[in-house]
C-alpha cells in the first residue's frame, strides 16, 4: 500500500539575518525593526505559503503570536537547534519546551495549539472514509499525530461492516518501550461501538518501527480474541520516525 509523505517541515535553509540586532526598547514599545521584520515575513507567507519560508520562519510566525514585542529569532533557532525541525518542536512534550530558556506559557499554548489543528485536520480526513481505500490519509494521521512522540501510544481504529471508520481511540500510554496493552478491553470496546474490524496502531519512539516479540505476542492475542467474537483485525502499524511497518504486509498476520 503506497504513502505519499506529507510533513510539516521545510528543508532547513540558513538564517538569513534579515533582522538586526537586538537591542533595548522603551517598554511596551516594539522597535521598528521588528515590526518591519514581522510584517516582511507575514507577506512573503501570505503569497508564497509554507513552501517559500524555511522551518525556522515559519516556527517565528508562530512565535510572534505568543511574543509580541520582542525579537523571536534567537528563540526559534534555539528550538530549532534543540529539537531538530518544526515537527518535532510543535510535537515535544511540555517539560522539554519548558526547559528552553525563553519558552513559557504562552509559547507552550501556541505551539500546542498548531499541533491539535495538525492532529484534527489529518483525523477529519480520515474519519466516515472508507479506510482500505484511503490507506495514505490513515497513515498520514498515524505519522502526524504519533511518529514524533517520546513515549509509546497504543490507538484502535474501528471501523464497521463497510469498512468505514467509525472510531478511532487511544487505548493505553506507556514509556519509551512499552505500553500496556489489553486484548479483552480492545475487543469489548469494539462490541460497544458495533464495530466489525479494527486496525491496530502504536509508536516506536525510538525510530525503528520493527516489531518486537512483545508486540507480535500482543497482537496474536487481540487476533485471537477478535476472532472468537467473529471480529475482523485488519492489521497492527508501528509508526516510526519516518516510516512504518505493516503486520500484514510484513507476514506476521
Amino acid at each position: 500500500m503506497g504513502r505519499n509523505n506529507a510533513h510539516f517541515s521545510d528543508p532547513r535553509l540558513p538564517f538569513l539575518g534579515d533582522e538586526a540586532v537586538a537591542v533595548p526598547a522603551p517598554s511596551g514599545k516594539q522597535p521598528s525593526y521588528i515590526a518591519d521584520h514581522r510584517q516582511r515575513l507575514r507577506a512573503r507567507f501570505m503569497q508564497g505559503g509554507a513552501a517559500a519560508i524555511p522551518d525556522y520562519e515559519l516556527l517565528e510566525l508562530v512565535l510572534f503570536r505568543a511574543i509580541p514585542r520582542r525579537d523571536v529569532k534567537p528563540l526559534a533557532r534555539t528550538l530549532m537547534d534543540r529539537f531538530g525541525d518544526f515537527n518535532r518542536v510543535i510535537t515535544a512534550s511540555e517539560p522539554r519546551l519548558r526547559d528552553v530558556s525563553g519558552v513559557g506559557d504562552a509559547v507552550i499554548v501556541e505551539l500546542k495549539i498548531i499541533e491539535a489543528a495538525a492532529h484534527r485536520m489529518a483525523r477529519s480526513r480520515l474519519l466516515r472514509q472508507h479506510v482500505l481505500s484511503s490507506w495514505d490519509a490513515l497513515l498520514d494521521y498515524c505519522h502526524t499525530t504519533m511518529a514524533h512522540r517520546e513515549t509509546e501510544q497504543f490507538r484502535v481504529i474501528y471501523l464497521d461492516r463497510k469498512n468505514v471508520v467509525i472510531g478511532d481511540e487511544e487505548q493505553g500510554k506507556g514509556t519509551v518501550d512499552h505500553v500496556p496493552v489489553y486484548p479483552r478491553e480492545v475487543a469489548k470496546r469494539a462490541l460497544e461501538l458495533n464495530a466489525s474490524a479494527l486496525i491496530l496502531v502504536h509508536n516506536h519512539p525510538s525510530g525503528d518501527p520493527t516489531p518486537s516479540q512483545a508486540d507480535i505476542d500482543m497482537t496474536q492475542q487481540i487476533f485471537a480474541a477478535c476472532s472468537t467474537l467473529g471480529l475482523t483485525l485488519h492489521d497492527h502499524l508501528i509508526i516510526g520516525k519516518s516510516r512504518e511497518l505493516s503486520f500484514r504486509s510484513a507476514g506476521y498476520l
